[in-house]
């Protein structure tokens, strides 16, 4: 065990890549990752799980196929599992990930937006 806290801010600075989550920390089964998104993602959902996002900085949505909703910083919401979800940032947004331990950030969708999983910074 490390008596260190975790810094956000400089854990960020390391991310360079938009749309490639990285793991800072674990409790029990669940990974809370930090990534930098901008543009775009893919419409997907995560069968087995609900899915946490955090704004840390800037702005984001989430779009549903019935509807959206706008996150800023400080904001959060939780997307239910089962949920067709795409998320968009107009510019970069940071944002942490709450979810279990081995989910893919596509879900079932794929495609090259598809991160590598388990990988710290």
């Amino acid at each position: 065990m490390t008596l260190e806290p975790v810094n956000l801010k400089e854990k960020l600075s390391k991310i360079t890549d938009h749309w490639s989550p990285k793991v800072i920390g674990e409790m029990n089964d669940y990974q809370f990752k930090l990534v930098k998104i901008q543009g775009d993602f893919v419409w997907h959902e995560h069968k087995e799980t609900d899915e946490v996002f955090f704004v840390i900085e800037g702005e984001m949505m989430i779009e549903f196929r019935d509807g959206m909703v706008s996150l800023r910083k400080g904001e959060m919401f939780v997307v239910p599992k089962g949920v067709q979800h795409k998320p968009y940032a107009e510019r970069e947004c940071h944002i942490m990930l709450v979810e279990p331990r081995g989910v893919v950030n596509t879900g079932e969708a794929g495609g090259e937006l598809t991160a590598e999983n388990d990988k710290w910074v």
